[in-house]
């Protein structure tokens, strides 16, 4: 089982890489268990989108 601070380093990476079936595995489970986690993906998926938003930039678009 991943401890917060490896979950925290792995959903930070996910940004800027594709993780691996391991690692999306371990993060899934980590992420059941522990609701600071979870908010703490949150946070980075607002941030995510507030910033694409304030530069134009659409996830959804090819």
């Amino acid at each position: 089982m991943l401890t917060c601070k490896h979950t925290t380093r792995l959903l930070s990476e996910a940004l800027d890489r594709p993780l691996s079936g391991r690692e999306r595995l371990a993060l899934r489970l980590h992420l059941v268990f522990c609701r600071g986690c979870r908010a703490f993906r949150q946070q980075i998926d607002f941030l995510r989108r507030a910033s694409r938003a304030f530069t134009g930039h659409d996830d959804r678009a090819p």
